[in-house]
């Protein structure tokens, strides 16, 4: 009987994983969203595009052939970008933040942005994490 209840609730739980991410075409992505692909990473192609589920939020999920991974809202504006430990393009990225890792960290770039619901959350290519408002000012470096 206990080999019943586990076996049931491992085959739940692989059957909500299932469910919170569901691959689809690049063409069912938002037109913003296909938009700042096409716009900010032209010189890739993207490998796999999910309908992700994630903490009940709707968004979605692409993963390019670079490695670099870009999440967006449900209306296709985007909500982070991770190139791993790689630099990922800045043009997108609001102008302050810029300016600040430019005057501060001369020789780092950029290889993750994520929006969070209060905060802006940067990481550099020397490890250092930066913690911004929305409108681009410095809360915290970690």
């Amino acid at each position: 009987m206990k080999r019943i209840i586990i076996l049931a609730a491992v085959l739940l739980g692989f059957v909500v994983s299932a469910n919170a991410q569901k691959r689809i075409e690049i063409a069912e992505l938002p037109e913003a969203a296909q938009e700042f692909l096409k716009k900010y990473f032209s010189y890739t192609s993207v490998d796999t595009v999910k309908k992700d589920a994630e903490h009940g939020e709707k968004g979605y999920e692409v993963k390019l052939k670079d490695g670099t991974e870009v999440e967006f809202w449900k209306d296709g504006s985007y909500r982070e970008v991770d190139g791993g430990k790689k630099p990922i393009p800045t043009a997108f990225i609001p102008k302050p933040v810029k300016e600040y890792v430019a005057k501060n960290y001369p020789n780092e770039k950029i290889t993750h942005i994520d929006y969070g619901h209060k905060d802006l959350d940067v990481d550099l290519t020397n490890n250092i994490d930066l913690e911004f408002t929305k409108e681009g000012k410095i809360i915290k470096r970690k």
